[in-house]
């Protein structure tokens, strides 16, 4: 990691790029999304929404902004596909086979890719706490697919979050020990990629970053489940894409309010 941090200084974010920046990084994306296709991670639909986002990022945050969410984006498809197989007979796989398609992309990154475009805006003195949201956003969404995925498949009692009885591996609002555990793993890789592209404010208030961002994204995907088992379960228009959304910014909310009191 620290050739990583050598090349990017804390903090030392682009100011709002003018429109010819905007344009290559369309047209940087747009290629690459060309070549990607190939790979069985997102549906054609899902590749283009996720180049139009890849797109705000780089244009907001640089290329270290785009390539935080392009690893989530990796590690999130790649933990998918973690014993499909076996999650397919079982009748718990996502559906086309792990391809994500365009409500995921936004249901995992809207709170992200509207934290990008803030920052780009803002005051130098808010970008401490507006990264730290923004990372806290995509700690949570990855530690959730950690954990929904490995816990699906590995998890060997699985309960309801709510009153502990045991329910089927799936059911919303299930948890279990081996999914929580993989789901604090997730968090804790999302903030090693933020610090390693110097997302997070430098020492030594970076431990301090970390360690709370690493929490708020266990506390968050707790915090799913909750509502998994509760309101989801009530609601048919609930989907898992809005609570993914909803998921993301209760972690940037939580992130930022305490990073503002740790710093006060």
């Amino acid at each position: 990691m620290a050739p990583l941090l050598a090349a990017f200084s804390p903090l030392a974010l682009p100011a709002p790029q003018e429109p010819l920046a905007w344009l290559l990084a369309l047209a940087l994306n747009a290629a690459l999304i060309a070549v990607a296709q190939r790979l069985p991670l997102l549906t054609p639909a899902g590749w283009v929404h996720a180049g139009i986002l890849g797109s705000v990022l780089w244009g907001c945050l640089g290329v270290r902004g785009w390539l935080a969410v392009v690893g989530y984006l990796l590690l999130g498809s790649l933990v998918t596909r973690l014993g499909l197989r076996r999650k397919q007979a079982q009748g718990l796989a996502e559906a086309r086979g792990g391809r994500r398609g365009p409500e995921n992309v936004w249901g995992s990154a809207a709170t992200g890719a509207l934290l990008a475009m803030v920052i780009a805006l803002a005051p130098p003195a808010w970008l401490p706490t507006l990264l730290v949201g923004f990372t806290a956003s995509f700690a949570a969404k990855l530690a959730d697919t950690c954990g929904s995925e490995i816990g699906k498949r590995w998890g060997r009692r699985t309960v309801l979050i709510t009153t502990l009885r045991p329910v089927p591996p799936g059911t919303e609002g299930a948890i279990s020990l081996e999914g929580t555990l993989a789901s604090l793993a997730g968090s804790v890789v999302m903030v090693l990629l933020a610090l390693g592209l110097g997302l997070l404010p430098g020492p030594p208030s970076a431990l301090t970053a970390a360690l709370l961002i690493v929490l708020v994204g266990l506390a968050a995907t707790l915090l799913e489940s909750v509502i998994g088992a509760t309101a989801q379960r009530r609601f048919a228009w609930l989907s898992n894409e809005l609570v993914n959304g909803v998921q993301t910014a209760l972690a940037a909310a939580l992130a930022m309010l305490a990073w503002g009191w740790l710093a006060a």
